[in-house]
């Protein structure tokens, strides 16, 4: 025999007596990973009845042995999909995965049972362990690639699984405050415009929440005075931030922060009028005689008595002859 028949002769024989010679299958699940089932472990953890099977899955879960609970309970995923048992089985799936730190992955088998198993009696805890997930991203844990590799921190993928804790549940106990971080997130992203949609949805959706509603609207002044201030010239924002911060004091007066909403609307006309009088000077400056004028009356109808009020009412007074001797008047 040659050299070479010789080493196919050891692969072949080697790829036959190996499953005789193998201590274990190696069984892979999705967003878990490898392990192996020994003969000896199937003896010690498999049972012929979902129910028993079930039961391995709790009583490992109780000695905090996850890796075994996870065999259990997805072998009850496996055989009987539709028992009666499947839900909790997946509940305890998600636990595992967050006791191990893999927190999209625990959040998307709370997933599961929202959508596969919308009775179950873990329904409600679920939507709040699902928030509590939500809330570690919010504070900057990092997504994972392959629910292994720490790769990036997103306050739009953040924002996406309160969205889904919303959807699975509009009216449920947490879907409020879930709405509300909503727009927390998209703060953080300064996607300032989505965070108001985002607040001004729950102010209009749970209006029958005072806590709720008032919290949604003072922070959509919040967040259009944060828009403002990156906004520099444009008064837009200041303007949609001052109403936002009225209504806000209208409709809950006795809020605790009236004092601050009511110290940010005269901070924000204060930097309308300062933004006014900067493009009346612009246009001053560039012998756009008419168009100063009118962003000088503009300082003076925010504010007749602020402290560039005075300096608006000269430059009008020195600006009008100039364009009434305009070419063309």
């Amino acid at each position: 025999m040659n050299r070479r028949s010789g080493f196919w002769f050891l692969i072949v024989a080697a790829a036959v007596l190996l499953p005789l010679r193998s201590p274990a299958p190696l069984m892979y699940v999705p967003g878990e990973g490898w392990y192996y089932e020994t003969s000896g472990d199937t003896a010690k953890w498999q049972r012929p009845r979902a129910k028993d099977q079930l039961q391995v899955a709790e009583d490992a879960f109780a000695a905090k042995k996850y890796s075994a609970t996870l065999r259990a309970a997805h072998r009850v995923l496996r055989v009987w999909p539709f028992s009666d048992y499947a839900a909790r089985a997946e509940y305890l799936i998600g636990r595992c995965l967050e006791a191990d730190g893999k927190d999209e992955a625990a959040f998307n088998a709370y997933q599961h049972i929202i959508e596969k198993y919308p009775k179950s009696s873990e329904y409600n805890e679920v939507l709040w362990r699902q928030f509590a997930i939500a809330g570690r991203f919010l504070n900057g844990e990092w997504f994972r690639i392959w629910n292994l590799i720490p790769l990036y921190s997103s306050m739009d993928e953040t924002a996406k699984l309160y969205d889904k804790i919303v959807a699975n549940g509009p009216y449920s106990e947490v879907a409020p405050h879930a709405q509300l971080k909503i727009g927390a997130a998209r703060e953080k992203e300064k996607n300032y415009a989505d965070a108001v949609k985002a607040y001004n949805t729950a102010a209009d959706r749970y209006n029958g929440q005072p806590l709720v509603a008032a919290d949604a609207m003072y922070r959509a002044g919040v967040a259009w005075e944060k828009q403002a201030d990156t906004a520099e010239y444009d008064q837009s924002a200041a303007a949609q931030a001052i109403a936002a911060y009225t209504d806000f004091m209208v409709v809950y007066p006795d809020d605790q922060r009236v004092a601050t909403a009511q110290a940010a609307v005269t901070r924000l006309k204060a930097e309308q009028v300062r933004g006014s009088f900067e493009i009346a000077k612009f246009y001053e400056f560039n012998h756009k005689w008419a168009g100063a004028i009118i962003y000088y009356n503009d300082v003076l109808q925010l504010d007749a008595n602020s402290p560039l009020a005075a300096q608006a009412r000269q430059r009008i007074d020195l600006l009008k002859p100039r364009v009434q001797n305009a070419p063309g008047k």
